[in-house]
């Protein structure tokens, strides 16, 4: 049976909604953050980096979520939750579940990092700090999310979906970046298609049962 190692409030989410899509039966060791908001050090001895997801699976040890997503539909997914190779709308699927790490992510990374930067040096640098930190906001990493937002809305104005009509797996490693920028970016308000696509996977009964044996994960409710 497939072990998910699951870090709360993590992209870890996207790993057990996904299991749940495809019915496929999972076990979940459940890691709490420390107060420092980073992952405890036993996840060290499941993979070097000690990051949240790791999946075993027949004897594979399977890290980042692009890579575990792929390896999931491939090996349990059948034509289930991809389109049919060949098509636009595989192109856009390919397209969206690399992009979700590759691009989206690491721009949110830097938003949170620079948000917190304040908090994280002494208490006499803290004014200075935090002018740094609002203006890295300010002048790079808003107007480079406006820019991704806008790009996201336009693509689910489309046909409902990142990969077109039908909801897939593209949508699935998505969620986590369009959910955190919601949280973390005031612009986001201005966001009516992609509102509609998040009450659309949230209504699936896979994204709530995976919630369910989870966890905490905050961003279900931005």
């Amino acid at each position: 049976m497939i072990l998910v190692h699951y870090l709360e409030n993590s992209r870890a989410h996207r790993i057990l909604w996904l299991l749940e899509e495809l019915a496929v039966p999972y076990e979940v060791n459940v890691y709490r953050r420390r107060p420092d908001m980073q992952a405890p050090p036993e996840l060290k001895a499941v993979h070097p980096l000690g990051k949240s997801p790791v999946i075993e699976d027949d004897g594979r040890t399977i890290a980042e979520s692009g890579a575990i997503i792929e390896y999931l539909v491939q090996t349990y997914g059948g034509d289930a939750l991809r389109p049919r190779p060949g098509t636009d709308e595989a192109l856009r699927y390919t397209y969206w579940l690399h992009y979700a790490e590759g691009s989206a992510m690491p721009l949110l990374v830097m938003k949170l990092i620079f948000s917190k930067l304040p908090g994280q040096v002494p208490l006499l640098i803290r004014p200075v700090a935090g002018l740094i930190s609002n203006g890295v906001s300010a002048k790079l990493l808003d107007p480079q999310l406006a820019n991704h937002l806008a790009f996201w809305e336009s693509e689910v104005s489309r046909g409902g979906y990142f990969a077109g009509e039908a909801f897939s797996a593209a949508d699935i490693a998505m969620s986590f970046p369009v959910e955190t920028a919601m949280s973390r970016y005031a612009g986001a308000a201005d966001t009516r298609n992609l509102r509609a696509w998040l009450n659309a996977i949230r209504s699936r009964g896979a994204y709530s049962r995976a919630l369910e044996r989870g966890g905490l994960y905050a961003y279900s409710e931005t």
